[in-house]
């Protein structure tokens, strides 16, 4: 089983310099690079404290800097937002930059404050997603490229660079709801599996896309599906179930909270099976217990819903370090 980290950029409460939160992240960064990690996915957001990470593509040129193997994941670009020539060009330089170490994954996102901000009216965020998603691709493998879409337009334009890996890197789309898994799986996509679905909703998101992978004439066979979860770790199962409180309180604020006025957009309209929404996260999302625990959780999971590839976005420092000293030899 391959493992990665969701990296973050929290500032919860604006506690301390902000520079010593991507201090923080880098030296996890280059902990996991020592330590046998297959990724860092870097995760991007906009205008909340919950993650202070603008440009993954820039923050992923440093990650590459301070590292050697560890393969360098956007979790995600969000597609929708940028023009996708450019998004390309930024993309393949890190490619270049990182020695062919790209992991590109892509999404629409679905903050209206992202949305409004940048000028990407929220109905037609899903098309100039896939738009930009072609143009990226095809701006790789063309030697020159045109393109007539219904938001982008341009003739005979030379994209450069081009990533190192050839024909580029590897892709994948983040897919949470059913519409999304649906259309990755009709183009063949790999998918990104969204840390805030519960299990019981990993393991039928998982057997969807497998079965629309089918009905296009695909196989999930050999493809890491790199599924996210929410992780907390410590010495006793009574103190990881209070961190993972604490965790799951701080996100649902953070995320979703009433400060942000993208509120009702980011609640995503979930019902947290008629619980509180952070307990909600502590009894169905959360990964939480001690180390032996906890890879016993994994273990299952690669049963019931053949976890290959686990992306883990650990709730504290405490985690961080069982998760690399602990549970990652065991996997």
């Amino acid at each position: 089983m391959k493992l990665g980290v969701l990296q973050f950029f929290s500032w919860p409460g604006r506690h301390g310099p902000l520079e010593q939160v991507y201090a923080r992240a880098l030296e996890r960064i280059e902990i996991m690079d020592r330590g046998g990690f297959d990724a860092v996915w870097l995760a991007e957001h906009h205008f909340t404290t919950f993650s202070v990470c603008p440009s993954v593509h820039m923050l992923g040129v440093l990650a590459a800097a301070r590292t050697r193997k560890l393969r360098i994941g956007t979790a995600v670009s969000l597609a929708a937002l940028y023009h996708p020539l450019r998004l390309a060009e930024e993309v393949a330089l890190l490619d270049v930059l990182s020695g062919g170490r790209v992991n590109w994954g892509a999404g629409r996102g679905f903050a209206h404050a992202e949305f409004n901000a940048f000028g990407v009216p929220p109905e037609e965020s899903a098309d100039r997603f896939r738009e930009a998603v072609e143009v990226v691709l095809r701006a790789w493998t063309e030697e020159r490229l045109s393109f007539q879409g219904c938001h982008f337009q341009f003739d005979d334009v030379e994209v450069l660079p081009k990533p190192l890996q050839q024909p580029h890197p590897p892709v994948w789309m983040a897919a949470t709801s059913e519409g999304a898994i649906d259309w990755a799986a009709s183009r063949g996509f790999s998918i990104l599996m969204d840390p805030h679905a519960s299990l019981v909703e990993l393991g039928d998101k998982r057997r969807r896309y497998k079965a629309k992978l089918a009905e296009a004439g695909f196989s999930d066979r050999g493809r890491d599906i790199p599924v996210a979860r929410l992780v907390a770790l410590a010495a006793t199962k009574a103190k990881a179930a209070e961190v993972a409180r604490r965790g799951a309180q701080w996100l649902v604020d953070a995320y979703a909270g009433p400060q942000h006025p993208h509120r009702k957009s980011m609640q995503m309209a979930r019902s947290y099976d008629g619980k509180d929404p952070a307990q909600h996260y502590v009894d169905s999302v959360i990964l939480h217990g001690t180390p032996a625990a906890v890879v016993e959780q994994i273990t299952a999971l690669k049963e019931e819903i053949d976890l290959d590839y686990l992306m883990c976005a650990p709730l504290s420092r405490e985690t961080f370090r069982l998760l690399a000293d602990e549970v990652a030899p065991r996997l």
